[in-house]
């Protein structure tokens, strides 16, 4: 696990581009706190850059930028690759000799064999890749299929800087950065900016599972190809569907989930897992007491406030399977002293309130190991997410009632100001989750849906219509990053597909990302083996959600390893307390950054109808803690910018 960056440019002096280079790499530091290495090639104009997190080959011969035994390939290489080892065997039966026991060794290995899509075909893991072709003046940047590991490229004047966040790009003397109306417009939507976008007008993420080529100059427009993606898994999984019974399936997850566990169990530094006591951890934790030699490190979150804390439950299963296990309770104060740095560790605003206790639990980890594994790609992959069972019911309530009347309905609803309907319906008098003016025009918006993909992309919105939020936001630009083809499996395969293409790649793994990388941990997803997903996608609809319960199968194989009783209970998420929190201990900072002078400083927002949500927040007439979070975390991103060049 490290960090990569570099640039390609015009020709330059490398005693003039050499300290650019190593600002770069040393805002990484965190994310690869072991080693770093530099390489240049002034003639050519590129630069690579590399920190490094030390999990598989510890020694020197690990290190990066690696060159080829030819010296013709330079790579720099974030991430890990698991099935590493069978590669090597396979590449030594072909005479190919290695000095060392890396698995970017034998990337490198199979890059020169088979070209970098070819290779990356062949691994199984994670990774964001800079691969540099001195013969052919070629550069390529990759992603790994899920988007695990980050990886921004933004356009120079002449030429192009790139890097595993935006930190390192920012360093750059030639990059000018200026903020995005539209990606501003997505996050305060969805909390997070989608992927190709990002908060900068100029930047770009790599769209996971594919591969940019630029070919003698970076002055032209990359050739973008793909190497793998959901949407093609899920129409394979159409096209050849799984042909056994349900027993057959859970037999079939069952060691494929093995598998995965086993080979992301591998590493030279000490190994442990998050554990929420939920279906997906449980079972993945389940597995590594099973596979391993001595009992797993478990580490857990709770909260102070009893109607967030599922820290029993994960102390439950861990007594039950017998892990060493490690709980820290998380309190407003705690949040206190987590909230200052979430800006800094997510160097792009972003604004899921779980990234708190994923901070937290990250934190927690690191004190006693270097790796840890988690759940995460569970509910994504079969089905997991109660919104996915209430909005199939309320679409296919909603579709009964033909369009035209519905828009008609919709337009009557938003004719009305949304102050006027509070008037009319006395919100002002009201606590909690009372009908007012803005839910009558969310559910005039959802009336209007064209589909059942644009239901529930609409479905998850914080702020239904950004523009009354941004100023001269170009409404004209699509901010829509969940549009998708349907797919057979109905309203539940669309939205499964929908949040494996966005929401997991630009929220759930940006969360962990950032902030185990903030402390130097490295996390590791088994449910993200490209092979399950696959498999996942053969499956039957009955086989992801059955009687409206998500990961039908996934409960099936936990069955084999810890009683029903011990998990059978409401899902309850990463959640924290954000909404009393708001009105109490975090009142104050959220009040600096609420104010009207800081959120109209430089016209990106407008502060009326954030003021009326803060209002109404406070008096406890609304819970606004979503829409709210989404525009704090913003503003604290901005601020922190201001007080760094300050």
């Amino acid at each position: 696990m490290c960090g990569i960056a570099g640039f390609w440019t015009t020709p330059f002096e490398e005693a003039v581009a050499r300290p650019i280079l190593e600002r770069m790499t040393s805002t990484m530091l965190h994310r690869g706190p072991d080693a770093d290495g530099i390489w240049l090639d002034g003639r050519s104009g590129i630069a690579l850059g590399h920190r490094r997190l030390a999990i598989v080959e510890l020694s020197a011969l690990g290190h990066q930028p690696m060159a080829s035994a030819d010296d013709r390939l330079h790579l720099i290489f974030n991430g890990e690759i698991y099935n590493f080892r069978a590669l090597r065997t396979m590449l030594e039966r072909e005479g190919v000799q290695f000095r060392g026991g890396s698995d970017t060794e034998v990337l490198l290995a199979l890059i020169v064999r088979d070209g970098l899509a070819q290779a990356l075909s062949m691994c199984v893991g994670m990774f964001a890749i800079a691969l540099w072709d001195r013969r052919e003046k070629t550069l390529q940047l990759a992603r790994d299929r899920f988007g695990e590991k980050p990886l921004y490229v933004a356009r120079l004047p002449e030429g192009i800087v790139f890097g595993s966040t935006l930190a390192p790009i920012e360093q750059h003397p030639a990059f000018v950065p200026t903020i995005s109306r539209e990606a501003l417009a997505s996050l305060l939507s969805h909390g997070y900016v989608p992927a190709p976008q990002s908060i900068f007008r100029d930047v770009v993420k790599v769209v996971p599972g594919s591969i940019l080529t630029w070919v003698e100059t970076p002055c032209e427009p990359p050739t973008v190809t793909s190497f793998w993606s959901a949407d093609d898994a899920a129409a394979r999984g159409a096209i050849e569907p799984f042909a056994g019974s349900d027993v057959d399936a859970a037999d079939a997850l069952d060691a494929a989930l093995r598998r995965a566990v086993s080979e992301q169990m591998l590493a030279d530094v000490p190994l442990g897992a998050f554990l929420s006591g939920g279906i997906d951890s449980s079972l993945i934790v389940a597995m590594m007491q099973d596979l391993g030699t001595r009992p797993a490190r478990t580490f857990t979150i709770g909260f102070d406030d009893p109607a967030f804390d599922e820290a029993r439950h994960a102390e439950a299963v861990a007594r039950h399977l017998g892990t060493d296990h490690t709980t820290l309770v998380l309190s407003a104060n705690d949040a206190l002293d987590v909230i200052p740095r979430l800006a800094g560790i997510y160097d792009e605003p972003f604004a899921d309130q779980s990234q708190i206790p994923t901070a937290a639990v990250a934190a927690l980890a690191r004190r006693h190991v270097t790796v840890a594994l988690s759940g995460d790609g569970g509910d994504e992959l079969f089905g997991g997410y109660r919104r996915y069972a209430f909005a199939e019911r309320a679409w296919r309530r909603l579709s009964y009632v033909p369009r035209p009347i519905r828009h008609l309905a919709g337009h009557a609803l938003i004719a009305v100001p949304r102050h006027a309907w509070d008037a009319v319906l006395g919100v002002g008098g009201r606590r909690g989750d009372g009908i007012s003016g803005d839910r009558l025009h969310k559910l005039a918006t959802l009336m209007e849906s064209k589909s059942a993909e644009h239901f529930y992309r609409d479905l998850l919105c914080s702020w239904m219509n950004p523009a009354e939020v941004i100023p001269s936001l170009d409404e004209t630009q699509s901010t829509d990053a969940l549009s998708h083809r349907v797919l057979p499996g109905g309203l539940l395969g669309s939205m499964m597909l929908c949040d494996q293409l966005s929401y997991l790649p630009d929220d759930v793994l940006v969360k962990v990302d950032r902030a185990t990388m903030a402390s130097s941990l490295e996390s590791r997803s088994p449910f993200l083996d490209h092979r399950i997903a696959e498999l996942t996608w053969s499956f039957n609809r009955d086989q992801w959600q059955r009687h409206g319960n998500g990961k039908h199968v996934v409960r099936a194989v936990l069955d084999r390893y810890i009683p029903r009783a011990l998990i059978d209970r409401p899902k309850q998420g990463f959640g924290v307390p954000i909404s009393s929190w708001l009105r109490g201990p975090l009142r104050p900072w959220a009040e600096e950054l609420l104010s009207v002078s800081a959120l109209e400083q430089d016209g990106l927002l407008s502060a009326p109808p954030i003021r009326r949500r803060w209002e109404q927040h406070l008096t406890g007439q609304r819970d606004w803690s979503t829409s709210l979070w989404h525009v704090l975390m913003f503003q604290a991103w901005r601020a922190s910018r201001i007080q760094r060049v300050s």
